[in-house]
């Protein structure tokens, strides 16, 4: 699989496969599936050329992290770049009190909110032994945005800059537990605020550089690149529309998708069926077509969903498509293109 590397500050460099795996659905994420099940997936994902892993604390409350250390255990260390996140620390507690959202038939304990410097250390040492590992590659501040915090999201990130947490990362980092940090996000804003105020290295960005929503191509993406801080782009479907198609039901950003976006879906669709590229490839590959992009992250349940998220990454798509694409106003006009 191709690969793209991410120069660190600090020296040296991280290589990105074109495509990582996600693991939120290795947690339990709407359905529980079983270990061994678990186990198939990262297995396909490895022999068809994944080198790139996320996972959280959250997804499944530890179970992801637990499932993909177990998968990864017998592979050279040094040919995966594997990456976690802190913000959220796991408490035990009664069973049925877990309060674990889209996860189901999760472990006895429940996520508190904690960007202390206390609560990311103690938050990255209990995933160290949950993974099984002594560092990881990449740590990212989870979910530090409106729609996780409201109206708490001031404090919350007083406590990252003001209590230490930053810090703490910061640490890490200099100590080689961690080679890279920065922030696991669904928004542009969070992001930008730690260009302003921080020294991140790279950024997970859910669903705001997409077929649907490319938010960050006006000032994030330009940024970074002029900082030389990678983006890893999560949810290249945007939650469903775009690998489904514009079906009755389609979700979009974790909600049914309205009239417009259904409508826009058919557009995108309707270019792609021209040049013969089935819409989920598109949507995959679009991402990367942008120099800050180091990467797409994809979920899989099954490995049937990771063999055809990996098919439809390395197929080609001509470059009639953009530029058709571009022509109609259905994706921005692309400043830089990075060679794939």
């Amino acid at each position: 699989m191709r690969h793209r590397r991410l120069p660190l500050s600090g020296g040296g460099s991280l290589p990105f496969t074109a495509l990582g795996l996600g693991t939120a659905p290795l947690g339990n994420m709407h359905v529980p599936i079983s270990e061994s099940e678990a186990h198939a997936t990262v297995d396909a994902a490895w022999d068809m050329g994944v080198r790139h892993f996320d996972t959280a604390p959250l997804y499944g409350h530890g179970l992801a992290e637990t499932r993909l250390g177990a998968a990864l255990r017998a592979r050279s260390r040094v040919e995966y770049v594997i990456s976690t996140k802190v913000g959220r620390r796991l408490e035990p507690c009664a069973p049925g009190e877990e309060g674990a959202g889209i996860y189901v038939d999760v472990p006895p304990v429940k996520a508190r909110f904690d960007l202390s410097y206390d609560g990311i250390m103690v938050s990255f040492e209990a995933s160290l032994r949950r993974l099984g590992l002594d560092r990881v590659d990449i740590l990212y501040v989870h979910d530090i945005d409106v729609a996780t915090h409201g109206e708490a999201l001031e404090a919350r990130t007083r406590e990252l800059f003001d209590l230490g947490g930053w810090r703490a990362l910061s640490e890490l980092r200099a100590s080689g537990a961690v080679s890279a940090i920065g922030a696991g996000v669904n928004a542009c804003a969070p992001c930008e605020q730690l260009l302003d105020q921080a020294d991140p290295d790279l950024f997970l960005l859910a669903g705001r550089y997409t077929l649907l929503d490319a938010s960050a191509a006006d000032r994030l993406l330009p940024r970074c690149l002029e900082r030389g801080v990678g983006v890893v782009l999560g949810g290249p479907f945007n939650s469903g529309v775009l690998a489904t198609g514009p079906k009755p039901g389609a979700f979009y950003d974790y909600a049914p998708a309205s009239d417009e976006i259904l409508a826009r879906a058919a557009a995108l669709a309707e270019v792609c069926a021209r040049h013969d590229v089935p819409l989920a490839q598109a949507a995959l590959q679009f991402p990367v077509r942008h120099p800050a992009v180091v990467g797409v992250l994809a979920g899989g349940r099954t490995p049937a969903e990771v063999q055809r998220n990996v098919s439809a990454m390395e197929a080609p798509c001509p470059p009639a498509l953009w530029e058709e694409l571009q022509a109609r106003g259905l994706i921005p006009q692309a400043q830089q293109v990075a060679a794939c």
